[in-house]
């Protein structure tokens, strides 16, 4: 219903953009683009988009639900250890966000990887506000269903730790091919960190603050950092 659609149209973006007559380096994906040139339209699709997607986190909720056992609490996602989930998340970030940052640099340099461009150039007063939302939108989606959901499914299946490490981080490389061979990797390797620590710490909340973290930083910082490394940056014309 949905990061599995998500994967399935990306592995035909990435078929298509392969057999493009434009080599990778030359083509771009963006990720917050404006959905209309009237302000109040943008605005509306945009907040709706982020509204709707979040039905897919409730339905996780609601499915794990059990008398007397709170899923949030199955999950790891509530606000029980907020010292230690905040320097876990902190120390995520910092671990896949400088790494990450290089290789989306070499798979740009090297030809592997399309233009990503997070944001919009252009700025309204809510255009922050509704990238913050994106952010944790995506952090919400992808932690609470690929990891917690998922994992929690799997181990009541039968499957072993490293099968399901391993699909949950394929899965997730799999929903990010529209952007390239590079990010499909770097997000595989991200997916096989997050799912080790989850299985660890047996907490989402940790991982949700890293990846919200990491996406307000890229679709927030996006345009200063166009200005700092515009060859590599700039979406393709």
């Amino acid at each position: 219903m949905s990061l599995g659609a998500s994967a399935l149209y990306s592995i035909i973006s990435i078929i298509a953009r392969l057999t493009d007559t434009r080599p990778l380096s030359e083509q771009s994906a963006t990720l917050n683009g404006s959905q209309s040139p009237r302000e109040w339209l943008d605005f509306s699709y945009q907040f709706l988009g982020i509204f709707f997607a979040l039905f897919a986190v409730a339905l996780v909720l609601y499915l794990l639900w059990l008398p007397r056992q709170s899923p949030f609490r199955r999950l790891g996602f509530d606000f029980t250890e907020p010292g230690h989930d905040l320097l876990r998340g902190f120390g995520l970030m910092l671990v896949i966000g400088i790494p990450g940052l290089g290789l989306y640099l070499a798979g740009r340099s090297l030809g592997f990887t399309v233009a990503i461009v997070p944001s919009p150039l252009d700025t309204f007063w809510w255009t922050i506000p509704i990238l913050v939302l994106s952010a944790l939108r995506s952090a919400l989606v992808e932690e609470l269903i690929v990891v917690g959901y998922l994992f929690t499914r799997l181990r009541e299946l039968g499957w072993s730790t490293w099968t399901i490490i391993v699909s949950s981080a394929l899965l997730r490389g799999s929903y990010h091919l529209y952007q390239g061979i590079g990010p499909f990797f770097g997000n595989a390797a991200m997916g096989v960190l997050f799912g080790w620590c989850y299985l660890r710490w047996g907490r989402t909340m940790p991982l949700v603050i890293a990846h919200w973290i990491l996406d307000i930083v890229s679709f927030v910082g996006y345009p200063l950092a166009l200005a700092w490394w515009p060859g590599l940056l700039a979406p393709a014309a």
